[in-house]
């Protein structure tokens, strides 16, 4: 339900958008947050271009895991764009607004962004259990068909769910004081702004929380699992060293992605302070996708020897030029 805290205006109808108070108690320390984002948001774009151009160039990495890891960085280019942008020109102006239509369409990409993500981690932990619990069936089973299915199908549950379920909040009556306490369109401080019965709104945001994102979760779950089992039984170290350096670094954004998130939507709601939420809320929409490329790159040899290569390639052309 809307917040019945007294206000004069709290049941004039919202029309012409919110205001995102975001991180005016900061005050001046706002134009050094503004450095850092701006830093960050650059490297992650950089981070993650490099990824997809990378997989293009060498036919070497044009394997399943590999076409996963470049549907991941484009889904991150996109789901940070839909945020930070925004969120460095409300750190430098005074009047920090947001259409409804503009909310609206921040709060689809970056939740159709998140659940399909959730997605495709689930489809690569699986794309690791066939390659280390399957390997002589691996080039059957993750054939190129079953990949585009896999992504094409974590694209379909993202966009047809999110869907549905931001058009119906967006579809609510909203008043009030139009604030919103956080730096983006998310979920709940929004639902907080309608002035109606939200009761069903948060049953269904539950429903997709435990289906579409903790499901892919127990899936995950379940692949290492089975992932960890084949590798104990490997007769030799190196062999146990080797198989589960090709899923480390899967497993580590793994970590991330859903650490983050969950610390960030259930680990302080029991505290009341904003300025919490506002900096876990941080980590997982601006700080881990930054992460995500560079932990590909620096703790994969086959990205790392494809740099390598691909850097090769342009210094030799340009010197033939010259």
């Amino acid at each position: 339900m809307a917040d019945s805290e007294s206000d004069p205006g709290k049941n004039q109808t919202i029309s012409d958008g919110f205001i995102l108070v975001g991180f005016s108690y900061l005050g001046e320390l706002q134009i050094l947050l503004f450095l850092v984002l701006l830093v960050v948001y650059l490297v992650t774009l950089m981070g993650n271009l490099l990824i997809i151009l990378l997989v293009k160039l060498n036919p070497s990495l044009h394997t399943p895991m590999y076409f996963f890891l470049v549907n991941l960085s484009f889904l991150e280019i996109c789901f940070t764009t839909s945020m930070v942008p925004q969120l460095l020109v409300h750190l430098l102006v005074e009047e920090k607004s947001i259409p409804i239509a503009g909310c609206a369409a921040q709060m689809y990409i970056n939740t159709i962004m998140g659940l399909t993500e959730c997605c495709l981690l689930a489809a690569m932990a699986y794309d690791r259990y066939v390659a280390i619990c399957h390997p002589l069936h691996y080039t059957t089973i993750m054939s190129g068909r079953v990949c585009v299915q896999l992504a094409g199908a974590s694209w379909l549950i993202g966009v047809s769910v999110e869907v549905a379920q931001i058009t119906w909040i967006f579809s609510l009556p909203f008043c009030g004081s139009q604030r919103i306490h956080h730096f983006f369109c998310d979920i709940p401080p929004v639902l907080k702004m309608a002035c109606a019965d939200t009761s069903k709104n948060e049953v269904m945001v539950l429903t997709v929380s435990v289906v579409f994102i903790m499901g892919p979760f127990l899936l995950i779950l379940l692949s290492y699992i089975r992932i960890l089992s084949t590798i104990l039984r490997l007769p030799s170290a190196e062999g146990r060293r080797k198989a589960f350096s090709t899923c480390s670094s899967h497993l580590m954004v793994v970590t991330l992605f859903y650490g983050t998130a969950l610390i960030a939507y259930l680990g302080v709601k029991s505290n009341s302070n904003l300025e919490s939420d506002q900096m876990i809320s941080l980590m997982y929409t601006v700080v881990t996708p930054m992460l995500n490329p560079i932990i590909y790159t620096l703790r994969n040899k086959e990205v790392k020897g494809a740099l390598r290569r691909t850097v090769g390639k342009s210094i030799f052309a340009h010197n033939q030029r010259h």
